[in-house]
């Protein structure tokens, strides 16, 4: 809920000039297609598809294949990779250049799943100086025209930060733009982003787009990020869980009304309505209603955070499994119900507390990879939440 506050100038990506500078972050098991779809129908930006492995998307894993399908009136259709290993990395982008199946392509280096990490990948892979370089480079190279951009973290932890590093290389290597999460593995998600990193980046990495990520829970932070930190962009990440209309917010705050979709007025009727065209969405993706009515039930206590619906309304509506049957628990609710305000911001999603990152055996004595951390990494290709 934002008014106009700031005319940022456009943001360009390779040969895409977006109409408002916003990016949505991947998300493992939100921003498949409907979720992306929901959200343009609200505003503008670039919308990125769920994080995509690698080693499965050269195998041509049928789950995967299906994952990297846009529909068509996504447009540019963006497509996030992630790797740990240079050969596979750059076939899977020669596979999405040469079969035209992605018009923008992120590599994301910011993934903290301990999983991930203790394999040596994600937002542990750029502490490897050679290694981060050469997956970029070869990246780049094989991307050709379709822009290539990096998504990382602040490092793995306060001690052992990449990011300045990590920038300047990718900027050598000849990516469209990097975007920063800025925080480190070690955090996680808890505590408060550190925007000073963002600033410290853009004045690092100069002749390609910086992007912050991170705290963005409305249009106002958004606006904010760009003043303090002074960079080009921003990547939203849970602050648009349950509020695909957050890109509508984006697009007028930032001085593009023209790509906002519908006015918001946040009242529950309003919600319900968002609420129920994801459902729908869900269920032409799936191609099967129950399904798609079942992975909307995540979503529950993210739309109505906040409004006048109750515990057993809550239930219904996560065990609902069919579209009828969603449109009869709505129809129940006082649609009538004005936002309500404080309650409905803030943090949505996970956050966690610190933890220490795990990493492989002795992980962090060199920049550089011995032959045993070679072998190590090979299996950190995991389908995991990139953050």
């Amino acid at each position: 809920m934002s008014s106009v506050v700031s005319t940022a100038p456009p943001l360009r990506i390779g040969p895409h000039t977006l109409d408002a500078p916003v990016v949505l972050a991947p998300m493992a098991g939100i921003t498949n297609t409907a979720f992306r779809r929901l959200c343009r129908e609200y505003g503008a930006g670039l919308y990125v598809s769920e994080m995509i492995t690698t080693r499965a998307l050269v195998e041509r894993n049928a789950a995967t294949m299906r994952l990297i399908t846009h529909h068509e009136s996504e447009t540019p259709r963006s497509i996030q990779l992630y790797g740990v290993d240079p050969a596979t990395t750059e076939a899977a982008v020669r596979l999405l250049v040469d079969e035209d199946r992605a018009d923008h392509i992120d590599l994301n280096f910011g993934c903290p799943v301990p999983k991930v990490t203790r394999k040596g990948g994600g937002a542990a892979l750029p502490w490897k100086t050679g290694l981060f370089r050469d997956i970029v480079t070869r990246a780049a190279r094989a991307a050709g025209d379709v822009p290539l951009t990096v998504k990382m973290r602040k490092g793995i932890d306060l001690d052992h930060l990449t990011y300045l590093d990590a920038g300047r290389i990718a900027e050598d290597a000849g990516v469209a733009a990097v975007a920063l999460h800025a925080r480190t593995a070690a955090e996680f998600y808890s505590g408060q982003a550190d925007w000073s990193a963002i600033a410290a980046l853009k004045e690092a990495v100069t002749s390609i787009p910086v992007l912050g990520n991170g705290d963005i829970w409305s249009a106002d932070d958004a606006v904010r990020m760009m003043r303090e930190t002074g960079c080009d962009g921003v990547v939203v990440g849970r602050g648009c869980l349950g509020r695909p209309w957050l890109f509508g917010d984006l697009a007028r705050a930032l001085g593009a009304p023209g790509s906002a979709g519908p006015e918001v007025d946040a009242t529950l009727g309003f919600v319900a309505r968002a609420f129920r065209r994801h459902a729908e969405l869900l269920v032409e993706f799936f191609d099967d209603e129950g399904r798609g009515c079942r992975d909307i039930r995540k979503h529950v206590a993210w739309y109505f955070k906040g409004y006048p619906v109750g515990g057993d309304t809550r239930a219904r509506l996560a065990t609902a499994s069919s579209l009828d049957e969603i449109d009869e628990i709505l129809a129940t609710l006082d649609l009538a119900s004005p936002y309500p305000g404080e309650a409905a911001e803030g943090q949505r999603g996970r956050a966690g507390t610190p933890k220490r990152p795990a990493l492989p055996d002795r992980w962090l004595e060199s920049r550089d990879l011995n032959a045993a951390e070679t072998t190590a990494i090979a299996d950190a290709e995991l389908e995991n939440s990139g953050g």
